[in-house]
């Protein structure tokens, strides 16, 4: 057993099988499989992700043989052992980077022939792990800068990785480079290289990267104490074409008050973008990068995270600046710590040939005059993130007249704007701006909206992240075609202004408050809009009808009201197939009701009849008819209207009687019975009915209407009186009764009064046989009376006809007293042809009786004329 072995099993001999780091380690009780896992695998098996979790080991024995990517990053490995990753044949990518490696075995990565990218960046290792690195012929990328190895120099055998493409190396402890140091390396074309030696480096053999073939070369090393090295690494790479050539930290630690041009030989670089990132410039040192950079071919610079400040012996001459001819695509000016650096020698002049500029985390608080006058050919400007104010960028005493001739795209995101009027009085200068970006700015309140005055030639306004209320609206420019107004804060939208922005084609209002759509919101040139996350529920097909070009659209995550408007709209939409819904179907669901809390929309189906209005009428037309017409047959089968109005005749008399008793006049009952008949049984009521009753020992008192009706009172009034009065109410049933329409009445009214009372005071006497069926639909009360209540017979038989009167007077019971009536009234007839019937008078203490009925025999036919006539009419 070799050394290495021994070391790598004693934490196993030790601790009796437990692992030695109890972070990983899984309890006696556990196995591998059920312990908790010190990595997250996802990506089916794919990836283990280790980042972070202060590993002090590999934890080889929870990774599953499928795995292709392993993140180690930020841990605190010290080794790589030959077991960590020998089960791994489909490896392709191990990131070990930021942690305290200072060990590699040779034989590490023998079974991982497929990796292809290796990052040990910021470890401890103090040699180049040539042997580790040799089974790895497909490797591409390979990151092993900022470990504590002493020199860059690559082995011979670093020539077989003929896959490489990227390739990273040095540390803070390589002094300087030699030539020979990257011979290995000379046929490999490689993507990228970077290189990183001493913060003071002391040696650079020229040639040194003469043979690196690259398109992007990074320097991280620091030339305070050799700064005419640059002339020679500048030179190793003359006449070669590069993307990108880094600089970073040329000086980290002093400014370069030297009188040579160490620049000089940038004018035969040929590269797409020079970056200096880190490290002192100061007016000298620049403006030798800049004169020089006006004779070469780069086309982009980029100065980032420079710490500039002015020589102590700067003297302002008043000459013009000698950086006047600076032609370049892109100039990026960012996290500088000195915004003095925009006029470095006091002038703007090394922007007049700018196209595209970017100055952004500058935080300068001013733009003098002539900045505006001396970017002539800037079609770009970009000035976000500086937390520029108002007053910063719009000064009124400058004349902006025939400035910014080329701009096209103005940025000035994320600053801390407020007024559209000031923002409008830059810009209307500006004869060929189209773009302006405004978002993350504090823009839209009304009192710094008012007045605005815009070129016509805006095209895109982009400013959402503000703070707009619906009157600052009008302070934009209707020329637009794309407007982005997304949360700004927007309760409602003002619909002067959309009438006039009549170009607008691309309209963005998400993550706004709108409450609702404006019904009648005219847009005619819209094709894309978004509304969605805002606050409004109603939406339906009506919304965007003046919209004709709208080809997409975005409404999601709004609180909808599940209603058949909305289902209308969602199924126009998808029949129509004119707008498409880009956010449909996962970002639209119900917010009301309270039972669809959160369901989505496609989900919500509701039924036909509940949304379609048309059937919804036909249903109600269909259904009206057919109950109006179930009640008219009910009405003419059971003679509704006669009883109608019967019953506003009792309605009538009542009140009148109550106007009576109310005034004083208190009646009681006056007789033991009323007595309805036919005229054609009066013969009958007469000769056999009255003196069967009347003239007995124990007379009792009738009432008919020959006798008893008031004169000059209303016939109605008079028949519910009497029956009112009257204990009984004997009705003599023939077939001449039924067919009389006061004898009806007269049996309805007696009908009503014993409605809460007893049907015992109604005594049916059938004169002649009547059969029940035969009776007409508005006798049914009569029908079920004659079905189940006893009624009298009259015999034919004069034998029988005592126990008749027996019974009748049974029924009617013993006659009680009763109250006198004042007055006594004749009888009399319906018309004028009726004549006087025979008085009785109250000599054998009898009250005068009215016959009640039809008139008498002598005008029977006219008098049912006239009395049908002189049904329910109201008196005076």
């Amino acid at each position: 057993m070799s050394i290495r072995m021994i070391w790598t099993l004693l934490p196993f001999y030790l601790f009796c099988g437990i692992r030695s780091s109890p972070t990983l380690t899984p309890s006696t009780s556990q196995s591998p499989e059920t312990a908790v896992a010190p990595c997250l695998i996802i990506d089916s098996g794919h990836f283990a992700d280790c980042l972070g979790r202060q590993l002090n080991r590999v934890p080889w024995e929870y990774f599953p043989i499928t795995l292709e990517k392993i993140d180690l990053s930020y841990n605190k490995l010290q080794a790589i052992y030959a077991s960590d990753f020998s089960r791994l044949p489909k490896l392709r990518g191990l990131l070990l980077m930021y942690n305290n490696i200072s060990h590699i075995d040779d034989d590490a990565f023998q079974n991982n022939p497929l990796l292809e990218k290796l990052d040990i960046f910021n470890n401890s290792l103090q040699e180049i792990p040539t042997l580790a690195l040799m089974p790895l012929s497909n490797l591409k990328s390979l990151s092993m800068s900022n470990n504590f190895y002493k020199h860059a120099t690559l082995a011979e055998r670093f020539a077989k990785f003929l896959q490489l493409q990227v390739l990273s190396l040095g540390g803070p402890l390589v002094r300087g480079l030699k030539k020979g140091d990257f011979e290995p390396i000379k046929n490999l074309r490689l993507q990228r290289f970077a290189i990183k030696c001493s913060s003071n480096l002391s040696y650079y053999e020229p040639g040194s990267l003469q043979v690196i073939q690259t398109k992007e070369m990074s320097f991280d090393m620091a030339i305070d104490q050799q700064p005419s090295a640059l002339l020679d690494m500048l030179r190793d790479f003359a006449n070669k074409n590069l993307t990108d050539l880094q600089f970073r930290n040329l000086f980290e630690f002093t400014y370069y008050m030297g009188h040579e041009d160490i620049f000089r030989n940038l004018k035969n670089i040929s590269a797409y973008r020079l970056i200096f990132h880190r490290g002192k410039f100061n007016e000298n040192l620049l403006r030798m990068a800049l004169t020089n950079l006006e004779k070469a071919p780069i086309k982009r610079l980029r100065l980032q995270y420079i710490d500039f400040a002015r020589s102590p012996t700067f003297v302002n001459s008043g000459t013009d600046s000698s950086i006047t001819d600076l032609e370049l695509d892109n100039l990026d000016l960012w996290y500088i710590s000195n915004p003095d650096i925009l006029r470095f020698d006091w002038q703007f002049t090394w922007f007049n040939k700018i196209k595209a500029l970017s100055i952004q985390y500058m935080y300068f608080n001013s733009a003098p005059c002539d900045a505006y006058d001396e970017m002539h050919r800037v079609h770009l400007l970009d000035i976000s993130n500086n937390r520029l104010r108002d007053e910063y960028i719009y000064n009124r005493r400058c004349v902006y007249k025939g400035t910014m001739p080329s701009l096209h795209t103005f940025n000035l995101s994320t600053n801390e704007l407020t007024s559209l009027k000031d923002l409008s009085s830059l810009t209307r200068h500006f004869d060929q701006l189209q773009v302006l970006d405004v978002s993350n700015n504090k823009l839209g309140s009304v009192a710094k909206s008012v007045g605005c005055v815009w070129h016509q030639n805006i095209t895109h306004f982009i400013a959402h992240h503000n703070q707009f209320v619906s009157g600052a609206l009008l302070c934009l420019p209707t020329t637009v075609e794309v407007l982005d107004l997304s949360f700004c804060n927007l309760d409602e939208l003002n619909m002067t202004y959309f009438e006039k922005a009549d170009n607008l084609k691309e309209l963005l209002l998400s993550g706004n408050k709108i409450k609702f759509i404006p019904s009648k919101w005219t847009s005619p040139s819209v094709q894309l809009l978004e509304i969605d996350g805002n606050s409004f529920g109603i939406i339906s097909t009506e919304s965007f009808q003046h919209m004709p070009q709208l080809s997409r659209l975005k409404a999601g995550n709004n609180p909808y009201q599940c209603n058949c408007e909305l289902h209308a709209f969602v199924q126009d939409t998808a029949s129509k197939g004119q707008v498409n819904l880009t956010d449909w179907p996962l970002n639209y669901h119900c917010y009301h009701p309270e039972p669809l809390l959160k369901t989505l929309i496609s989900n919500y189906l509701p039924g036909r009849v509940a949304c379609d209005i048309r059937l919804v009428i036909i249903i109600c037309v269909a259904t009206t008819a057919a109950v109006l017409l179930v009640f008219m047959v009910i009405c003419y089968i059971f003679d509704l209207p006669w009883y109608t109005k019967a019953t506003y005749q009792i309605i009538r008399a009542k009140y009148r009687v109550y106007k009576e008793k109310a005034a004083g006049e208190v009646g009681t009952y006056a007789y033991h019975a009323f007595i309805s008949y036919s005229h054609w049984d009066a013969d009958w009521v007469r000769d056999q009915l009255l003196p069967c009753l009347e003239d007995s020992k124990n007379p009792y008192r009738l009432c008919i209407h020959e006798r008893d009706f008031m004169p000059g009172k209303w016939i109605i009034d008079n028949i519910i009186e009497n029956i009112e009065n009257s204990r009984k109410a004997i009705f003599v049933l023939s077939r001449h009764f039924v067919n009389s329409e006061w004898c009806n009445y007269e049996l309805y009214f007696a009908q009503q009064r014993a409605m809460g009372k007893t049907f015992s005071d109604v005594i049916l006497v059938v004169k002649e046989p009547i059969n029940p069926s035969s009776l007409p639909n508005k006798y049914c009360k009569l029908k079920k009376m004659l079905s189940t209540k006893t009624y009298l017979e009259w015999p034919q038989q004069v034998s029988q006809q005592a126990f008749f009167w027996a019974q009748l007077r049974s029924v009617l019971g013993r006659p009680s007293p009763t109250t006198s009536r004042r007055y006594s009234a004749r009888s009399r007839t319906y018309t004028e042809e009726t004549q006087p019937l025979d008085d009785t008078g109250p000599d054998n203490g009898k009250l005068n009786v009215a016959i009640v009925g039809e008139p008498g025999n002598k005008i029977q036919e006219n008098s049912d004329v006239a009395n049908q006539r002189q049904l329910p009419v109201a008196g005076n």
